[in-house]
């Protein structure tokens, strides 16, 4: 995680323009602070407007992993350390589903909370 020299806000990725180019960047939504990103592998899929969306694209995108991670035994694999993330399966009022993915073998399994 990234924050901005200027006033610490957390940095996000966007797309930035810089004169006539538009160029990937961390960027700051509280002061406009940015910092060009050394690879450029995103692109626009947003409809133009200010909140542009961003996808990665190529062959780094395997290898570009954001989501937190766990100690968690793979029960495929018996790997140590799993990505994780909740998601609301069933109705509002019930509790969340947490799903974990082996770093290592990519095997996707859930709890119920």
């Amino acid at each position: 995680m990234n924050f901005c020299k200027d006033c610490g806000t957390r940095l996000k990725f966007k797309l930035v323009k810089t004169g006539d180019n538009t160029v990937a960047a961390l960027a700051c939504d509280n002061c406009g602070y940015f910092t060009e990103t050394e690879n450029k592998i995103a692109q626009s899929v947003g409809d133009g407007s200010s909140s542009t969306s961003i996808k990665v694209v190529g062959s780094e995108e395997n290898d570009m992993k954001s989501m937190p991670t766990v100690a968690m035994e793979c029960p495929k694999c018996q790997h140590g350390t799993a990505f994780w993330w909740l998601l609301q399966t069933r109705s509002g009022d019930e509790a969340t589903t947490q799903f974990f993915r082996c770093e290592k073998c990519n095997h996707t399994w859930r709890q119920y909370a």
